[in-house]
C-alpha cells in the first residue's frame, strides 16, 4: 500500500512524471470502486454526433442541478465536446453492455444500429437509458489527464430499471440487500 503524500508543490501534483504512484497499481485501486456506466454524447452545428462510454460521471449540486464527467485530453473526440453547446449523459441498463462496449472503441460510426433521438443541443439521447440528464455545457476545468466537464442539467428523464455498473475491470449488476 502506498501512503497518501503531500505535495509542497502544487505543479507536481499535475506532473505524472514526478509522482512517485505507479499508474497501474493506482488505476486497480480505483477500480475497487464500484460505477455506474454511462455514454456521454454531444453533436457539433453541422450535425455529426460524437459519443464515449465513461464511468467519471457524478452528481455536483442539486440546486442548481449540475453534474461533471471527464475525458482524456487526447481523446478523438475532444474537440467535439470542448466546442458542443450541450451534452447528455445517458445511463447505461444492465442489459446494455453491448452498447457500452460499442462506445468504447474506436469506430467510426458509433450509433450504427444505436436507437436514440436528438435532445437538447442535439445530443443524441440513447432509447431504453436507465436515466438521461440533458445538459448546458457549463464549464470545464484541466486536472492532470483529463478534462472535466461542468453540466447545467436542462432537463432529465429515469425508469426504474436496473444499472449496469462496472468495477474491477468487469461489468456487473445490483443485488439489493446482499
Amino acid at each position: 500500500m502506498v501512503a497518501s503524500q503531500n505535495p509542497t508543490d502544487f505543479r507536481n501534483e499535475l506532473s505524472s512524471d514526478s509522482s512517485p504512484i505507479d499508474p497501474r497499481d493506482f488505476r486497480n485501486a480505483l477500480g475497487s470502486y464500484a460505477t455506474g456506466v454511462t455514454v456521454i454524447t454531444a453533436a457539433t452545428p453541422d450535425g455529426r454526433q460524437a459519443g464515449l462510454t465513461c464511468n467519471s460521471f457524478a452528481s455536483v449540486s442539486l440546486n442548481p442541478p449540475l453534474v461533471l464527467w471527464s475525458l482524456v485530453s487526447y481523446s478523438p473526440s475532444m474537440n467535439i465536446f470542448q466546442n458542443a453547446s450541450h451534452f447528455a449523459v445517458n445511463v447505461l441498463g444492465a442489459s446494455q453492455q453491448g452498447l457500452a462496449k460499442q462506445f468504447a472503441t474506436r469506430a467510426e460510426d458509433k450509433f450504427a444500429g444505436v436507437s436514440w433521438k436528438p435532445g437538447l443541443g442535439d445530443a443524441p439521447v440513447l432509447a431504453d437509458a436507465v436515466a438521461t440528464f440533458q445538459c448546458r455545457s457549463a464549464d470545464r476545468y484541466y486536472g492532470g489527464d483529463h478534462v472535466i466537464f461542468l453540466g447545467a442539467v436542462e432537463a432529465y428523464d429515469y425508469n426504474r430499471a436496473e444499472p449496469l455498473l462496472f468495477a474491477r475491470g468487469s461489468f456487473g449488476h445490483f443485488v439489493p440487500g446482499a
